[in-house]
């Protein structure tokens, strides 16, 4: 294979964004080298992009990978056009002989080469920002600016966070040493030994449907760039932009003079089901995943040959204690629900707030009056509805909105949800998020007449995932009794976020107590521009790996470093 693109080009282009993404782990500062503003990509980028996001419609969408034995597709957008595109499905018993074939040249190329070829991925990819935006849109029913930056440039910056930590991790360890071990008057003993970073096997990264390039490229970039080949499983729903990202990489590691087969896709026939098969299979040495709590307890009981890494679901809570900024805090809060539709794994979801009223800047506010002034605000927000189109985006999947109309038999609806209809797209299913009031001193739903004292009745609603824009404010008794709540839930749930309103230092360090010992990232009295659902790439962690909604963290050492094997030769002087 001849290469197009050498060790020399590779290093001159993308060594320098390696250093600072290298120095940019270490310092946690803001960095980003993946324009944010869709101006930045050139004049004719939106025009561009959008016409090669169309042109992909109706087309077959082909990868020149070995083992194909049909063509399977289904894709429909949440804002309702089919996009009729068809993707190769692939028989696993030839793609995968095929794909470990190309691994000792890229074990061999190293860790710097390997790293410089996925950061030429990367610039790949973004330079197709644009078309890229799309095709998340698309498939996410995310609205275009959130699906241009989360599914762009903040996950460009992922993938190179991972490339930055599975570099560091690599040579962490020198290449080669000279041991000598004294043996007083007789000759020491000497030994020339090389240490190789060798991969563990095919990488199988499990898309999901909300974010698949965000979610999906850490496992990529740290598994390929730790020497493992990755076969790419999209969400049934979200293929397209996963598919870009697969044809992107096979194009690159071609050009650098590596096996294309490297990086591959396989997508499902309607109904197959292929995630838990190809989890299973020997070559699968490391699974990535992002989904449902119960498939992911699933993988990380049975595939037991594979490191695997998961995001499932979690019950994010928020603790309202007392706040100097009112305004603010409900601004900020409004804005966290609302922002694509709660449909994030790290959207607030349950609002502990005492019954008795919290303190404030504007005076003592009551339970009622705080969750009245919540919704008030988010009324507020999303009372244009071409703005409220830009921040809500379309709900992704019929579950969804089936949650949200169930919300009434949830509770007492604060805040009711409305439909919005988006100009251009008719046929999206856009609506507002619902706020229901909650007794956070019932421990069982009394829907069926049971009650606690009885011995029956199901757990509460706010004590389970409700994914979707579907939010609960928490009645609680005290900020002490909000506390053992955050605790409990965080333990039994898990919590990808959790944010706090307090201008108590004593009350503040029992959060972080609370957050230390039952590990998760905490916000605390957000009020401005930067909101408990979002995190920056090579400062902010997503996730800890240390309560139930998930077991690994984006991005961290042992993210990657499970991904390879140091391997020592010895050999006398």
């Amino acid at each position: 294979m001849t290469a197009r693109l050498s060790p020399q080009q590779l290093s001159e282009k993308h060594r320098p964004t390696l250093d600072r993404a290298l120095e940019t782990i270490r310092t946690r500062a803001y960095w980003s080298p993946h324009p944010e503003h869709p101006k930045a990509y050139g004049e004719s980028a939106p025009a561009d992009g959008l016409a090669a996001f169309r042109a992909l419609r109706g087309t077959r969408f082909e990868l020149d990978q070995p083992g194909t034995d049909g063509w399977t597709g289904g894709e429909v957008s949440p804002y309702g056009p089919a996009l009729e595109i068809e993707y190769p499905h692939a028989d696993p018993d030839v793609l995968l002989p095929a794909m470990r074939a190309g691994m000792a040249a890229w074990r061999d190329a190293g860790p710097e080469t390997r790293a410089l070829v996925c950061l030429e991925i990367l610039a790949r990819i973004s330079s197709r920002t644009h078309e890229f935006a799309h095709a998340v849109m698309h498939t996410s029913g995310q609205a275009f600016m959130m699906a241009f930056q989360a599914g762009g440039p903040h996950a460009q910056d992922r993938g190179l966070e991972a490339v930055a930590y599975a570099y560091a991790e690599q040579t962490r360890t020198p290449g080669a040493a000279d041991w000598s071990k004294p043996q007083g008057k007789r000759d020491p003993l000497r030994l020339r030994k090389s240490f190789v970073a060798a991969p563990r096997g095919v990488s199988l990264l499990i898309g999901c449907n909300t974010f698949p390039t965000w979610n999906g490229y850490p496992g990529l970039f740290a598994s390929l760039a730790t020497g493992n080949a990755v076969l790419v499983k999209p969400h049934p729903r979200a293929v397209l932009p996963l598919a870009m990202t697969v044809r992107a990489a096979r194009e690159a590691l071609a050009e650098a003079g590596f096996d294309a087969n490297l990086v591959a896709l396989a997508v499902e026939r309607p109904g197959e089901g292929i995630a838990a098969s190809l989890a299973l299979r020997p070559e699968i040495r490391i699974v990535d995943y992002t989904g449902s709590t119960a498939f992911g307890d699933w993988l990380e009981t049975h595939a037991r040959q594979a490191v695997v890494h998961t995001e499932k679901a979690g019950v994010n809570t928020v603790v309202v204690d007392s706040t100097d900024d009112y305004k603010g805090m409900l601004a900020n809060l409004a804005f966290s629900l609302s922002l694509y539709s709660g449909q994030m794994c790290t959207t607030p979801q349950n609002l502990l707030i005492p019954r008795d009223g919290i303190t404030t800047d504007a005076g003592e506010k009551s339970y009622d009056e705080v969750v009245a002034d919540l919704a008030a605000a988010v009324d507020g927000l999303l009372g244009d509805d071409a703005r409220a189109n830009g921040l809500l985006g379309a709900l992704v999947n019929p579950d969804v909105k089936a949650r949200l109309e169930a919300a009434a038999d949830f509770g007492d609806v604060a805040l009711a949800s409305r439909e919005i209809t988006h100009p251009d797209f008719p046929e999206a299913v856009v609506r507002t998020p619902a706020l229901v009031k909650a007794d956070g001193a019932r421990k069982v739903w009394e829907k069926s007449g049971e009650s606690e004292g009885a011995g029956g009745g199901a757990e509460v609603p706010y004590l389970s995932e409700c994914f979707g824009p579907v939010s609960f404010a928490v009645a609680v008794d005290s900020t002490r009794d909000a506390l053992d709540l955050l605790r409990r839930t965080i333990r039994e749930k898990g919590a990808m976020t959790v944010g706090a309103y307090t201008t108590s230092p004593e009350t503040e360090r029992a959060l972080e107590e609370v957050c230390l010992e039952e590990p998760a990232q905490l916000s605390l009295n957000l009020t401005g521009g930067v909101y408990v659902n979002q995190t920056a790439a090579f400062s902010d962690f997503h996730g800890t790996g240390g309560n139930p909604a998930a077991n690994a963290t984006l991005c961290d050492a042992a993210f990657v470093a499970n991904r390879f094997r140091m391997v020592e030769v010895r050999r006398p002087e």
